[in-house]
């Protein structure tokens, strides 16, 4: 599965847990908050698609809900095992 469509599956399980997505510029990776009532998630818009594909994973592995597809499922197993990030962000 291409990078884009792993992002596009990420985002809507973020989005069907109730949470906003918002790119944003900055000095951090990125991750979840809570925003007044509302969650966000918010992603470094200049990270390269893996840095925003592994956010997404580790934020989604955070909240763990339930009903996750396997496709998104195989994803965040991918990339929180991939080693490609230091495990001290996890």
């Amino acid at each position: 599965m291409k990078k884009t469509a792993q992002l596009a599956l990420l985002e809507a399980a973020i989005r069907k847990e109730g949470y906003s997505l918002r790119y944003e510029k900055g000095n951090f990776l990125g991750g979840d908050c809570r925003l007044r009532e509302d969650r966000v998630v918010v992603v470094n818009k200049f990270l390269p698609i893996e840095g925003k594909l592994y956010t997404l994973a580790r934020v989604i592995g955070k909240i763990n809900p339930a009903g996750l597809t396997p496709d998104v499922g195989a994803i965040i197993d991918s990339m929180l095992n991939s080693g490609l990030f230091g495990r001290d962000n996890a």
